[in-house]
């Protein structure tokens, strides 16, 4: 692959029309194409700011903590070879996960909007967690929608929310899970614009949020190239991380795009192939229409959202963002699947050896780091730790116990 071709990738992606190849554009009804249009020029006058910039950058350094560290797996590489594996620490980001970096973004957005509310969908909660967080920093009113599924097994964020001033709104209708909370946050929205502003989760939705969520996650990219160069003297041989919509994905993949390194998208499988049981888009889907974009969904032949599995709620979404899907055509990210066993494996595995307990999202980039380590041997590859798993405590320990029918004690050597 001739890597130069993706030289000037960010400054001709996506379109002015937000598509990413034929991936992408806004479908949006009539009422709220000028909500969209407003939010895109506010967008694009201050991305170029220095005023801005350099305010979002204080709050990163002030607030967030960052830049977060690239940490070397040591114990975890022992085990599988002589492959490196190594994780940018995005779960040491300000609430646990890479969330708040687009969430702080859209805020200040907001604020030089004039807009006094934020509204937004959460699966796994740490998107409403960081948004709630962003609006209790300025000042603004925010209105979370979270399935009554999900509710159920994020009750700590679901706490966290509310504590930090949120209103979390019960979605129970059809699945009670991300797809519907999506649903219910759109339509919020239509009734709210004149004084709000939707905060999408990821990068998916109508330009110009695909942009705008991946230009603002990409800190987490520029970041780990540079720290990994400084730790090794040499580019990782992979970089690999979880995709549901694709936020802590494209911000982790896009500074790699032109260097000579493989790339991965780790997908649920979830329990298995069959229809309901996983929410792999990219080896199951089929492109479609959802939620204002084009891209790779999860269908039935009438172009309704099929069903979607994971025990991650952070990534049971029958869609994905616009861009994965102009990339994978392109040849140049990889989408592969963990499923639900591996992911845990992978969450106890990293617990144990290196005293780390990931989000059970983030378990599946892990899991795929271990399974590249153990089929290379040599090497290296860096996988973004998405988010740290105070989350998923409880339903793990109800479901897994302390990770007893893994057998890990097989691996100590």
């Amino acid at each position: 692959m001739d890597y130069r071709q993706f030289d000037n990738y960010l400054k001709n992606f996506p379109s002015k029309d937000g598509y990413f190849g034929e991936y992408g554009g806004a479908f949006i009804s009539p009422e709220l194409t000028p909500a969209f249009e407003e939010i895109n020029d506010a967008y694009e006058s201050i991305c170029h700011s220095a005023q801005f910039i350099n305010e979002l950058r204080r709050i990163r350094k002030e607030f967030q903590g960052r830049p977060t560290p690239v940490y070397h797996c040591e114990r975890l590489s022992k085990l599988f070879g002589n492959c490196q594996i190594y994780l940018k620490r995005e779960d040491l980001n300000h609430t646990g996960a890479h969330k708040l970096n687009h969430c702080m973004g859209e805020g200040l957005l907001a604020k030089f909007m004039g807009k006094k509310k934020l509204i937004a969908e959460t699966g796994a909660g740490q998107h409403g967690v960081a948004l709630a967080t962003a609006a209790a920093y300025f000042g603004l009113e925010c209105d979370i929608y979270m399935g009554e599924v999900d509710i159920a097994k994020q009750h700590p964020n679901v706490i966290r929310m509310k504590m930090l001033g949120a209103n979390v709104i019960p979605v129970n209708h059809g699945l009670k899970t991300l797809k519907e909370a999506v649903d219910a946050a759109f339509e919020a929205y239509q009734r709210e614009y004149k004084d709000a502003i939707y905060c999408i989760g990821s990068t998916l939705g109508p330009h110009p949020f695909p942009k705008m969520v991946r230009d603002f996650q990409s800190v987490v990219g520029i970041e780990a190239r540079k720290q990994f160069l400084d730790m090794t003297g040499i580019m990782p041989d992979s970089v690999c991380a979880c995709v549901g919509g694709g936020s802590n994905s494209l911000g982790m993949f896009t500074p790699f795009l032109s260097d000579p390194v493989d790339i991965y998208g780790v997908e649920p499988l979830g329990k298995g192939s069959a229809v309901g049981d996983h929410a792999a888009t990219m080896q199951f889907g089929t492109k479609g229409r959802l939620h204002g974009f084009e891209s790779y969904l999860l269908q039935d032949e009438k172009g309704e959202p099929l069903p979607v599995y994971s025990i991650a709620s952070g990534l049971d979404y029958p869609g994905v963002g616009p861009e994965h899907a102009y990339l994978r055509d392109m040849g140049r990210v990889n989408y592969v699947t963990a499923s639900d066993e591996e992911a845990m494996e992978a969450f106890f595995l990293l617990s144990r050896f290196e005293g780390i307990i990931p989000a059970i999202e983030s378990a599946h980039a892990v899991a795929f780091a271990i399974r590249y380590a153990k089929e290379h041997k040599t090497g290296s590859i860096l996988a973004c730790l998405s988010g740290r798993g105070d989350k998923d405590i409880d339903y793990v320990y109800e479901k897994y116990g302390c990770g007893e029918k893994f057998n890990l004690d097989k691996y100590v050597k």
